[in-house]
């Protein structure tokens, strides 16, 4: 389900995923990859990273660089994003993918998990772009590109500290569209409906749930991982070039 349309600019480009090994990141390191773009991404699934690595590489040619690490170590991040800029040069395209859904009652929660669970969700996209920034202010461009969630703009019950993050990430990417726009940077949001990854299909999908969310939606067809791919290279390249500040809503028309 990769997108038909090829950016020139994005051939050579050095981009930076988080989540990059697995669900809608896995996607994203093969569309950005199949573009002809230097990518590294960073997760903490080894098994499932190498082993996409090893797929891209023998379908394109091209190898994506796998940066083990786990988002709420701060200075690993840093380091990752350091390798990454060592490999392919100062980082141009941030995609800040990683998440962790996990359901949660609020009769439950404790300040450790609540910490935890914004550690994964909300902060790494803090430092990630901190990371990058010097660089991108060096070459006067960069597109930095957050993930969130229509979950929040929905009223999702089951997840409060995740929906918070993703509502966070909304405001995050308006105040570091504002900070950086004045060096070229463009910071920009994109929040998926309900994607069926692998992980959603063993946790959380049945035939009648998918069928009552699809039949909510004006497309009416199950949204996959391929699907943010064209979104996410449209909002990196240069055809996006006056578009900052932005929360581009990819759910189908969910109504």
């Amino acid at each position: 389900m990769m997108p038909s349309v090829i950016h020139p600019d994005l051939a050579g480009a050095s981009v930076l995923i988080t989540g990059g090994g697995t669900g809608i990141g896995a996607a994203l390191t093969e569309g950005f990859t199949r573009q002809g773009s230097r990518v590294a991404f960073i997760d903490i699934a080894r098994q499932p990273s190498e082993a996409l690595c090893e797929h891209l590489e023998a379908e394109t040619g091209r190898r994506p660089l796998f940066l083990p690490a786990d988002l709420r170590d701060v200075e690993a991040l840093r380091a990752a994003v350091a390798a990454a800029a060592d490999a392919h040069g100062p980082v141009g395209v941030l995609v800040n993918n990683a998440a962790m859904d996990e359901r949660h009652a609020l009769e439950d929660l404790t300040a450790e998990y609540w910490d935890d669970n914004q550690a994964v969700n909300l902060r790494p996209h803090v430092f990630t772009a901190q990371a990058v920034a010097p660089g991108m202010k060096a070459a006067g461009k960069g597109s930095i590109i957050n993930f969130t969630s229509t979950s929040y703009l929905i009223n999702h019950p089951g997840m409060p500290s995740y929906t918070a993050a993703k509502a966070g990430i909304v405001g995050l990417t308006k105040g570091l569209a504002g900070l950086l726009g004045p060096h070229g940077i463009r910071v920009n949001a994109i929040a998926p409906g309900w994607v069926i990854t692998e992980r959603q299909r063993n946790l959380w999908v049945t035939e009648e749930s998918l069928a009552t969310h699809v039949a909510r939606q004006c497309i009416r067809e199950a949204m996959e991982p391929g699907d943010m791919v064209g979104p996410c290279l449209f909002l990196a390249s240069d055809a996006a070039r006056m578009l900052t500040a932005q929360t581009l809503i990819v759910d189908g028309g969910y109504l």
